[in-house]
C-alpha cells in the first residue's frame, strides 16, 4: 500500500515536469518564429499601377501574398477554354520534367495567379465590357484569314495556345500597322530585328506584313526568350522590351518575377500593361459565350505557297485564274505595290483550293502577267527622271531592263517600266532652244558630229537632228548641208 502510494506521488511529480517543459518549449520555439520574421512589414503605401485608361489600380497587398482569400471563380481549368481539348494541347505544351504547382491550370498563361494580379482584372473588365468585346469581335474577324496558319504553328511548336491572341495586342490584326516607333506587321517588327527570320524590305515587299514570314519569326522569337528564361511572363515582357533590358532588369535586382517586377515599377509601363492585357484578352476571347460574345468568326481558309519564276500583277493573276483578287491580296500584303519581284525565289500565298487554278496560269509562258510602261528614250532623259514619274525607284527600273546603267543610256533604245500606279506617259521638260527658227545652213566638215555642231550653235542636239530629219544615231556625213538657227 505504502510503495503504490510512492509510486503515484513520483508518477505525478514527472508528469508535471513533462508539462512545464512542453509549455516552456513552445515559448521558446514562439520567441524564436517572431524573431524570424520580425523583419516582415505590411506595406505602408499601396502599390499604385499607372494605366493608359482612365482608371487608377491600387493594390494594398505585396506581392508574394494573396490578392485574395480565395481563388478568383475565373473558371479557367481548361486553359482558360470552353473547349476541353484545348486543355490537352496545353498540358502537352509543359516543358518535360516541369510538375504543376498545387491549384495549377492546364494553361501555362492564364494561372490562377495571372489572374489574380489586379492589372489583369482590370483588362479583363475593359474587354468584357459592351464596347471592348464589339472591338475584340472586329479584330478577330479581320484576323480571320491568319488564324488557321498562326493556331498549326502554334501547335506544332507546342507552344501555349493563348499566343494567338498576342497580334490582338500587338496591332489588332492589321497586317499593315505601322506603330510610332516604326514597328510593322501582325506581329510588330522593327528593321533591325528581322535578320534572323528570312525577312526582307526592299523596294518592292517588306516582309514583316508577310502573314507567314512574321509569325514563324514571331513564335521562333518567344520560344527563344522561353528557352533563355524559363518563365513566360519574362518570355512576353522580353517580346515587347527586348532580352536585353529584361536581363538587365534582372541582373541590377535580383529579381526573376515577372509580377514582382511589375509592383515594384522595375519595367517600363508599356511592359507593365503588356502582359496583363494579353492575359485579359485572352481570357475573354477564349469564353466568348460566359461574356455573351459572338463567336462566329469567318472559316479559316488554308493557305498554299507558290514558288514564281517570274514577276506578276496579282490584280492580272486573279482575273486570269478566277480568284476572288481581294482574298489573294490579303494573303499577300507584304507586297508594297502588289506586284511580285522580279525574278524567281517570291513565294506567292494562294488558297489551297485554288493552287491548282494559279499553277495552270503560271505555266502559260507567253501570258503577260504584269503591266509595264514602254518608254523609248530620248535625249535629256535620266533615270531618275523617268523613276520619279512613274513612282518607281531607279533600282526597280534597272531590275526590270537588265544590263541598263544610268550614265549610258541609249536614245532611241525602249525600257520597260513597272506599272506600279495609273499615270500619263513621261513627257520631258522641252530643250532649251525649241522654238528657234532654222534659217541658217552649215556645211559638215570630216570629224564633225551632231554633238559638235549643236554645241557650236547653241542648241540641243535632238532639236538639230529634229530639224534636219535625223536621228541622233544616224552617220553624218562630210559634205552634207544641216538647217541651222542663224547666230
Amino acid at each position: 500500500m505504502g510503495g503504490d502510494l510512492l509510486r503515484r506521488k513520483i508518477l505525478i511529480t514527472c508528469t508535471k515536469a513533462l508539462l512545464l517543459i512542453a509549455v516552456f518549449g513552445c515559448f521558446i520555439s514562439g520567441r524564436a518564429l517572431l524573431a524570424q520574421n520580425e523583419d516582415f512589414q505590411p506595406p505602408q503605401e499601396p502599390a499604385v499601377y499607372e494605366t493608359d485608361l482612365p482608371v487608377t489600380i491600387v493594390s494594398y497587398f505585396p506581392r508574394e501574398l494573396p490578392l485574395f482569400s480565395r481563388p478568383l471563380r475565373l473558371n479557367i481549368a481548361a486553359s482558360g477554354s470552353e473547349d476541353s481539348a484545348d486543355s490537352v494541347d496545353a498540358i502537352a505544351a509543359r516543358p518535360p520534367g516541369r510538375s504543376p504547382a498545387p491549384y495549377q491550370s492546364a494553361s501555362l498563361l492564364l494561372t490562377p495567379a495571372a489572374m489574380e494580379d489586379p492589372l489583369t482584372r482590370h483588362y479583363i473588365q475593359q474587354y468584357s465590357s459592351p464596347g471592348g468585346m464589339s472591338w475584340l469581335g472586329a479584330v478577330m474577324e479581320r484576323g480571320g484569314p491568319y488564324l488557321a496558319f498562326i493556331r498549326k504553328e502554334i501547335a506544332e511548336r507546342k507552344l501555349p495556345r493563348e499566343l494567338i491572341y498576342l497580334p490582338v495586342i500587338e496591332s489588332g490584326y492589321l497586317s499593315t500597322a505601322l506603330s510610332r516607333s516604326g514597328a510593322m506587321g501582325l506581329w510588330q517588327f522593327m528593321k533591325n530585328s528581322i535578320a534572323p527570320f528570312d525577312m526582307k524590305v526592299n523596294d518592292w515587299l517588306d516582309e514583316r506584313r508577310d502573314f507567314w514570314k512574321s509569325t514563324q519569326g514571331a513564335l521562333a522569337k518567344l520560344e527563344d526568350n522561353y528557352k533563355y528564361f524559363g518563365d513566360w511572363p519574362l518570355a512576353l515582357a522580353a517580346y515587347n522590351a527586348g532580352l536585353g533590358a529584361i536581363n538587365r532588369v534582372i541582373q541590377q535586382s535580383g529579381i526573376r518575377d515577372y509580377w514582382i517586377l511589375s509592383q515594384r515599377k522595375l519595367l517600363k509601363t508599356e511592359t507593365i500593361h503588356y502582359v496583363p492585357k494579353l492575359l485579359a484578352a485572352a481570357h475573354v476571347l477564349s469564353n466568348p459565350r460566359r461574356f455573351g460574345m459572338e463567336s462566329r468568326w469567318p472559316e479559316d481558309p488554308q493557305w498554299k505557297r507558290v514558288e514564281l519564276e517570274r514577276s506578276v500583277d496579282l490584280l492580272i493573276l486573279a482575273e486570269e485564274a478566277g480568284l476572288d483578287s481581294r482574298e489573294l491580296l490579303k494573303a499577300n500584303r507584304e507586297l508594297l505595290y502588289n506586284v511580285t519581284p522580279p525574278g524567281p525565289g517570291y513565294f506567292l500565298k494562294v488558297p489551297g483550293k485554288d493552287a491548282e487554278k494559279v499553277a495552270e496560269v503560271l505555266a502559260k509562258k507567253d501570258l503577260p502577267l504584269i503591266r509595264n510602261h514602254i518608254h523609248t528614250i530620248r535625249f535629256g532623259d535620266t533615270l531618275l527622271a523617268l523613276a520619279l514619274h512613274y513612282g518607281v525607284t531607279v533600282d526597280q527600273i534597272q531590275t526590270a531592263n537588265p544590263g541598263v546603267r544610268a550614265e549610258f543610256l541609249k536614245i532611241g533604245s525602249r525600257l520597260l517600266i513597272p506599272a506600279l500606279r495609273e499615270t500619263r506617259p513621261f513627257e520631258r521638260p522641252a530643250p532649251a532652244g525649241e522654238n528657234l527658227v532654222f534659217g541658217g545652213t552649215h556645211l559638215v566638215k570630216r570629224g564633225e558630229t551632231l554633238w559638235s555642231i549643236a554645241l557650236a550653235y547653241e542648241v540641243d542636239p535632238e532639236v538639230l537632228a529634229e530639224a534636219n530629219g535625223m536621228d541622233l544615231t544616224d552617220i553624218l556625213r562630210e559634205g552634207r548641208t544641216l538647217k541651222t538657227p542663224i547666230k
